[in-house]
């Protein structure tokens, strides 16, 4: 059964690959340009370990609770692989600490509270000798708005950017957002494009632009992705995950 399911991963993961290098071809992008990313939301472990055997490093999660677990399980599973993981769902405040345990970088930074507690975290693990560097940490931008779907409104990102900066313990890397629903997905991304490019002009190292999904990965690349978060285009439909 886990051949099986190594060549089904194996296939996917061939398929995805392929329909980024087409979209960076046809927009005139590097393929070096684009980073893939994994996202293995109610997928077992052992998922996300065979993706690490077939080279993809980088794998997220949308759930602190269920992330935390299944990262020290693939360690447990691949000791030597050393995923990257992302943490791309909305946050609670109160989960900061806890997310620090398992997460590398944190794409959906939407408040000014949320840098801070994050910030928080980050000072009492360094003080007490469980890391010695900052948080790498990406600005969730709202594209239509809805406060119900995460993510801060276009013209508050500048402000967020600077809280974010002068925390001192958080790195800001770029921008992430997620295509509104019943929309036109190239529209939506051409304004994260311009609202990439005015943090790009106030922090030149934020130059990530994590966009893109299993169903518009695409007109995003066309618009400047470097990261497009990939799941059900991997993994399968969410109802094939085991419990």
């Amino acid at each position: 059964m886990n051949d099986v399911r190594r060549a089904e991963l194996a296939a996917s993961l061939a398929a995805v690959r392929d329909r980024i290098d087409a979209a960076c071809a046809a927009a005139g992008r590097a393929r070096a340009e684009v980073r893939l990313i994994g996202v293995t939301k109610t997928f077992p472990a052992a998922d996300a370990a065979l993706l690490t055997d077939l080279g993809l490093l980088d794998l997220a999660e949308n759930r602190d609770q269920e992330a935390g677990p299944k990262s020290a399980e693939v360690a447990a599973l691949r000791p030597v692989a050393a995923p990257r993981w992302h943490m791309v769902g909305r946050l609670q405040r109160n989960k900061a600490r806890s997310v620090l345990r398992w997460a590398t970088e944190v794409q959906s930074v939407d408040s000014p509270r949320l840098a801070d507690a994050l910030a928080r975290a980050v000072s009492a693990a360094r003080d007490e000798g469980e890391r010695t560097g900052p948080l790498d940490v990406l600005i969730q931008v709202s594209l239509d708005d809805d406060p119900a779907r995460g993510g801060t409104p276009i013209a508050e990102v500048p402000a967020l950017g600077a809280h974010i900066t002068h925390t001192g313990e958080l790195r800001l890397r770029g921008v992430m957002a997620v295509a509104p629903l019943g929309e036109e997905p190239a529209r939506a991304f051409e304004r994260l494009a311009r609202a990439a490019e005015r943090v790009r002009a106030d922090h030149p190292d934020a130059v990530e632009v994590s966009a893109g999904m299993s169903h518009d990965l695409e007109p995003a690349i066309t618009y400047g992705s470097t990261c497009v978060r990939v799941g059900t285009a991997l993994l399968g439909g969410r109802g094939l995950a085991s419990p």
